[in-house]
């Protein structure tokens, strides 16, 4: 059977030219350049955004470190003076003061925040009822505004006046300066820091506990896993990737511990509660040398991006 084209297929061939009597429509493009058009407007989509970077994260960065080569202070021309700030803090014991409180305070906050963050999410993972309002309570501490924070515990901690004290003089025990001790000044702003933050590490976790396939612990179950053997050998390493996500978090803010310090300290008593982001804050503020302070900043950039290399690297290593 030959096929003869219709009156309107005559009408297409007329259209469209004879070497086209049998596709009349024209052919889809090839996949390789459909590709190649997807990733262009892609990459077209993406510029807004690379634009956006370069002027919000870049040009201050850029900024800062040409600010840190200079001896820039208000109100005078700023002179190129290379790495000489960098070389002065080798020799500045307010920086390495400030660099010491900073992982003192790092160290025992995150470790408090890990083991109670871990303990709560627990907690609230074997609730049935009531886990939801729990929930939408715990999340009250962290979403308080530094200010708010940071005055309610001023008058809490007061020596005077506040109610901390009172609870110790009640229970026969001495009165404590609290803020005002230089001893005890970074323990208390770890306890502080843990009161706000530990119920963010706990709902971390207790969305890693929710994804746990049952079956896994189920089986260890009936193998006679219990209690303590479940929690070291099942339930923490399948946690492992959940609570490496809480540590980078929660790193990188310890790390720039500033808000609750200025308000409540400042720094003080003396230089025993100076974070190294607080002694960069006075330096350029306070004493108007913008120069030295930016490069506290960039070192204390440099710091925080060495822990997160660290700790991803910890993690590949551990294959989480």
């Amino acid at each position: 059977m030959v096929w003869a084209p219709s009156p309107s297929g005559a009408g297409l061939l007329a259209r469209f030219g004879r070497g086209n009597a049998t596709a009349p429509f024209a052919p889809a493009k090839p996949l390789r350049a459909r590709r190649a058009g997807s990733a262009l407007s892609m990459r077209a989509l993406a510029v807004p955004m690379l634009l956006f970077l370069a002027l919000m994260v870049a040009l201050p960065l850029g900024y800062a470190v040409w600010l840190s080569l200079t001896d820039f202070r208000f109100g005078q021309e700023a002179g190129f003076i290379g790495l000489r700030n960098y070389r002065a803090m080798l020799y500045d014991p307010d920086f390495w003061n400030g660099l010491y409180v900073t992982f003192y305070l790092y160290v025992l906050s995150l470790g408090l925040q890990l083991v109670f963050g871990c303990y709560l999410g627990m907690l609230l993972n074997r609730l049935r009822f009531g886990r939801r309002f729990l929930q939408t309570v715990l999340m009250s501490p962290f979403l308080l505004p530094p200010v708010v924070i940071g005055m309610m515990w001023l008058v809490i901690l007061d020596p005077s006046l506040g109610a901390a004290n009172w609870i110790l003089q009640s229970l026969g025990l001495p009165p404590s300066l609290w803020l005002a001790s230089p001893r005890i000044v970074v323990p208390v702003f770890a306890l502080l820091d843990t009161w706000q933050w530990t119920p963010f590490v706990a709902l971390l976790v207790l969305g890693g506990l929710q994804t746990m396939p049952d079956g896994i612990a189920d089986a260890a179950a009936i193998d006679g896993a219990r209690g303590m053997s479940m929690l070291r050998y099942i339930t923490l390493p399948l946690l492992m990737p959940t609570l490496f996500i809480a540590v980078v978090l929660r790193s990188v803010d310890l790390l720039r511990f500033f808000d609750l310090i200025y308000i409540t300290t400042q720094g003080g008593p003396g230089t025993a509660s100076q974070t190294l982001n607080v002694y960069a804050f006075r330096r350029g503020l306070e004493f108007f040398d913008m120069g030295y302070a930016s490069a506290l900043m960039i070192t204390l950039a440099a710091v925080v991006f060495g822990v997160v290399l660290a700790l991803s690297r910890f993690r590949r290593l551990a294959e989480w």
